[in-house]
């Protein structure tokens, strides 16, 4: 028995060893995916699509000819590695050929010189890109009735989320009070059941929940107790995305016995399809983002919402646009799935985006009408402007202010930060109750370990009526959001505001020579917050919302490619979230979070997209992106130009003037986007030829990963016929080629462009009449004036003779040679 005890142990131990220094790597292979295999191998029928076509999943030849490549990589790896010293964690089949594996860095070099062996890349991570909006845009006007109102919106239309997974009991995505959802014929996912209770996460809303987790499990980053290994949410954030794109229409979203109006999804009706690979803590990895997204094209989605992205730039390979990552998202558009994915939250510093392909609709983040704030008005007549979802202390009455730090129990309590006010155990009851408490806002804060919620719920325990949060430094960028709380409070973000409070709380506080407290005199009262106050000004740019120019390699070399692509809510969004999330430490327990960034916008788009979707069924994810593009606004409510968030010299957040480098086209405009007019359509040939055309790009590596060899026709990659012309070098003069397809009845188009002086814009021709379907070629010519060192910025605009108005915007940056 000991000697038995002892082998199992020594193999432990060797396995162990293995794995200690292992790592997960994604490798490509030779042979081509099923989405872009032509035939030539014998007994293997041809399962290649063309551009926009679904894979037909029931087919013999897809099935087989995906058992096929799964066999070839599960024999690569066992004649080059001894068995139980590697682990395959997913064969990739369907949009990319290759494998994720567990393996030492040895045994990834073995593999790299291994014939057939394409490429060999160590995963990496990705981290989330952290409900008044329906009104904001115009949906319930302007979009819903013409898809038969809001409980026909999205109809059978199938959104896919690869985030971090869906708590399914929540009203957003209830059936019981909506009319009975029919099956999806087109949609082929599977359900996994809750571990414990065995019941199936889905519910006819929900037609699809699967979990991705190998490469977390491998890393051992993933913990199956707070993580869960369902698709069950585990964070928040899946549930808050699903339901700004197609949670169900007209949810209370109530907090602390207030209603702060009714959630809906942009296209309420819409299905949700849920592949979970995001974690609470550590975020994700690639190959199981990629296995994910692989899985849901093969699926049958329509639709992909990707709040999620790389924490950088790929370093392992040369080019931002051929990674496993984004040639699986290649793969995706060329089977007619329509991609939205968050920008990123680096902002306000140029190229901080992290999305960055044509073939992926990036999306920017903006701040919506809704502003909330509060004030406190203290004893001496002063007001001071703060924030704070809370109501307000009786309206006739003042009451005594107590810092927390004059109400310690004793001086030891000192190393748990006590005027953080997150533990009442360490104040003097007696002092406070009554009164309202005045707290410090440290860096705790900022970094998640002391949160609003638990200041209100210490307030609420000592008996205070009332808190108040004061900054008294700040660094840049720091972005305060709003908190719901039950009791009053607010919070003082204004540093030179605090040091008013501060000073007036010195002067009234009457102290002894030892500076303990004899009386406390100063007063205040807290006014209401609950109540939003609507400004024309919006949209605007976030300040965290990742700005352009747009990059092509490690090096943050310029592409001649526009991003972020659009722009759509993404500030203080109110969703669906999860009672077990953590990701925001100020919701935890709740039913809904209110909560910012690009990971909020990119749902939005998602969901306007669905719509679009619905109306036209057969366009390309180009034909949609063009739709959203083209129509969409420079112009904020009061009809001025956008205005961006930014940093000044001295740290405080400032106006400016925005450009396509903070909002690529423009804000979305979910009416106009349903009847564009005209389109600018692209194929899958056509970004194959961006890449062959991009300087600097391996023509081995577009091989590697699109199967196809390069052609060069398009010339440049600035000819790539998207909804923006970008040109990063421009030297004496270019010229540049569009064609438009005609999405409506016959119509006669007037060709105009502007541009700031530095450059000369002009198009030909200057008018042209299109018959509905057919497309037509227009020219834009520019030419260096002068040499500024920075890009100009102007757009070309196409107004028809039947009230079609489609603008696409222009940046060029002049060189002498």
């Amino acid at each position: 028995m000991r000697l038995l005890e002892f082998g199992c142990v020594l193999v432990v131990l060797s396995a162990l060893l293995v794995s200690g220094a292992a790592e997960v790597y994604i490798v490509t292979v030779e042979g081509e995916p099923i989405i872009s295999y032509t035939g030539g191998i014998d007994g293997f029928e041809a399962t290649a699509v063309e551009s926009d076509e679904k894979i037909d999943t029931e087919s013999e030849s897809v099935t087989s000819y995906a058992r096929h490549l799964e066999k070839k990589h599960d024999m690569l790896l066992g004649l080059l590695f001894e068995e139980g010293t590697y682990e395959k964690l997913y064969s990739y089949r369907h949009l990319i050929n290759g494998f994720a594996v567990h393996i030492s860095p040895e045994q990834a070099e073995t593999l790299r010189r291994a014939p057939g062996v394409k490429s060999v890349e160590r995963d990496w991570k990705v981290r989330k890109h952290t409900t008044h909006t329906p009104q904001f845009l115009g949906l319930p006007t302007g979009v819903w009735p013409t898809g038969g109102g809001f409980d026909r919106a999205g109809e059978d239309i199938v959104i896919g989320f690869v985030d971090s997974g869906i708590y399914p009991h929540h009203p957003s995505f209830a059936t019981h009070n909506a009319e009975p959802y029919g099956p999806v014929p087109k949609y082929r996912g599977k359900c996994e059941a809750d571990p414990d209770t065995k019941r199936s996460y889905c519910n006819g809303k929900i037609v699809g929940a699967q979990h991705f987790a190998h490469a977390a499990i491998a890393a051992g980053a993933f913990n199956p107790i707070i993580d869960f290994a369902s698709p069950l949410d585990g964070d928040g954030h899946g549930s808050h995305t699903a339901s700004i794109a197609a949670g169900n229409n007209g949810i209370p979203v109530r907090m602390h016995g207030h209603e702060f109006g009714r959630a809906s999804g942009m296209a309420p009706r819409a299905r949700i399809a849920v592949y979970k690979a995001l974690y609470r803590l550590f975020g994700g990895f690639v190959a199981d983002v990629v296995a994910a997204i692989d899985q849901a094209v093969y699926d049958g989605v329509d639709i992909l919402s990707l709040s999620v992205g790389p924490n950088s730039p790929p370093a392992a390979t040369r080019t931002t646009f051929l990674n496993p990552f984004d040639a699986t998202l290649l793969g995706a558009v060329k089977a007619g799935v329509f991609v939205a994915q968050a920008a990123g939250n680096g902002g306000p510093f140029p190229k901080t985006l992290v999305s960055y392909s044509p073939w992926i609709a990036s999306v920017a983040a903006a701040i919506d009408d809704r502003r909330y704030k509060n004030h406190l008005i203290l004893g001496n007549g002063k007001t001071l402007a703060g924030i704070g979802l809370s109501p307000s202390t009786h309206l006739n009455e003042t009451y005594t202010l107590v810092a927390a730090n004059d109400a310690l129990l004793d001086s030891s309590v000192m190393k748990y930060s006590p005027t953080d006010c997150q533990r009442p155990e360490l104040l003097n009851k007696n002092l406070i109750k009554g009164n309202i408490l005045l707290c410090g806002y440290s860096f705790n804060f900022v970094v998640g370990t002391a949160s609003i919620k638990k200041v209100s719920e210490t307030a609420k325990a000592l008996g205070a009526v009332g808190f108040v949060l004061c900054v008294e430094n700040v660094s840049p960028g720091t972005k305060f959001d709003p908190v719901p709380v039950g009791l009053p409070g607010i919070l003082i973000t204004d540093v030179s505001y605090s040091k008013e409070l501060i000073d007036y709380y010195n002067i009234t506080t009457l102290r002894d020579w030892t500076g303990r407290v004899k009386r406390f005199e100063g007063t205040g009262k807290i006014g209401d917050g609950l109540m939003p106050i609507l400004h024309k000004s919006a949209p605007q740019v976030a300040l965290f919302s990742a700005r352009g120019p747009n990059i092509k390699d490690f090096s943050f070399q310029e592409a001649d490619l526009l991003k972020p692509d659009i722009l759509a809510p993404g500030s203080l969004i109110w969703a669906a979230w999860c009672p077990n999330g953590t990701d925001e430490p100020n919701y935890v327990g709740e039913g809904f979070a209110m909560i910012s960034g690009t990971s909020m916008s990119a749902p939005h788009i998602a969901g306007i997209a669905a719509l679009i979707k619905q109306k036209h069924p057969h366009w390309s994810p180009a034909a949609i992106k063009s739709a959203l593009m083209t129509t969409s606004t420079t112009l904020d409510r009061a009809g001025n130009p956008l205005l961006a968030q930014q940093t000044s010299e001295s740290e405080a957040m400032k106006l400016v003037k925005a450009t396509p480098f903070d909002y690529g086209s423009g804000h979305v405009d979910p009416t106009a986007a349903l009847d564009p007019g005209l389109i600018f359509d692209a194929r899958y040939e056509d970004y194959l030829g961006f890449l062959c055309t991009t300087p600097g790009i391996d023509v081995h590596e577009i091989r590697n990963y699109t199967h196809t060899p390069c052609n060069t026709t398009m010339g440049k990659p600035s000819n790539l016929n998207t909804p923006s012309i970008t040109i990063s070098h421009l030297v004496r003069t270019q010229v540049v080629t569009r064609t438009v397809t005609n999405v409506a009845e016959e119509e006669t188009y007037v060709i105009t462009a502007r541009m700031e002086p530095a450059v000369a814009i002009e198009v030909n021709p200057p008018a042209m009449t299109i018959k509905a379907g057919a497309s037509r070629q227009f020219s834009v010519t520019l030419s260096v004036r002068s040499v500024t060192g920075a890009y100009s910025f102007g757009e070309v605009l196409l107004k028809g003779s039947r009230g079609h108005k489609v603008r696409i915007p222009v940046l060029a940056n002049g060189f002498r040679r």
